[in-house]
């Protein structure tokens, strides 16, 4: 049984659990006074705005340079992938390791992973309990985003040896932090209760 077929309503603050006043559309938390609402209010549309738009800045944070690598007074603007080939021919595999996972599979894997909580909206044949699966691991990935992010500040404050060796942030990396950040609220706006709701509303 869910809460809401109690009359009972969840803070989205505090966590209360709070009765829910027949004929009311609203009420307010007992404890810290904070509206309640049965549901996230629009919900599935924040998120889906949030996913468009870093679906969008996705693809300038691929294409335009995110650091620039010189060695012995050489070097240019690199691209994610450019940059990990440059990291890998310098010797420097652990970090090269860390950019790739952190820069390609961790922003792919978000992107797919909301993508995919769409089957809530459209009632696709997908069990709850995958779908809870699929936002734990999303929550539990979104720690791991601003990595890369760190990774070039440190190197940029570390690799900086002159003419033999430096690393420069580029424009690709205000790009691919706001895709970082577009993911994590995209996943904060959605009520994972939505999940719940869908399924039984397939068994009715």
């Amino acid at each position: 049984m869910r809460a809401i077929d109690a009359d009972l309503l969840i803070c989205c603050e505090c966590h209360q659990l709070n009765p829910h006043a027949p004929g009311a559309e609203h009420g307010h938390c007992s404890r810290c006074g904070a509206r309640l609402h049965a549901r996230k209010p629009h919900s599935l549309r924040r998120t889906w705005a949030l996913l468009l738009t870093a679906t969008i800045l996705y693809v300038p944070a691929n294409l335009l340079p995110i650091m620039a690598v010189n060695s012995l007074g050489k070097g240019e603007p690199s691209t994610i992938i450019g940059g990990v080939i440059e990291l890998i021919q310098l010797g420097m595999l652990p970090v090269a390791a860390v950019v790739f996972v952190a820069s390609i599979l961790v922003p792919t894997f978000k992107l797919v992973g909301i993508a995919l909580l769409y089957s809530v909206q459209r009632h696709q044949p997908m069990s709850a309990r995958q779908r809870v699966l699929m936002y734990r691991f999303i929550e539990w990935i979104g720690r791991w985003s601003m990595l890369d992010i760190f990774v070039i500040a440190i190197l940029v404050a570390v690799v900086n040896f002159g003419s033999l060796a430096s690393i420069a942030p580029g424009a690709g990396a205000a790009a691919f932090a706001s895709v970082v950040m577009l993911t994590m609220l995209a996943a904060l706006t959605f009520d994972p209760r939505l999940i719940w709701d869908n399924t039984e509303a397939a068994h009715d």
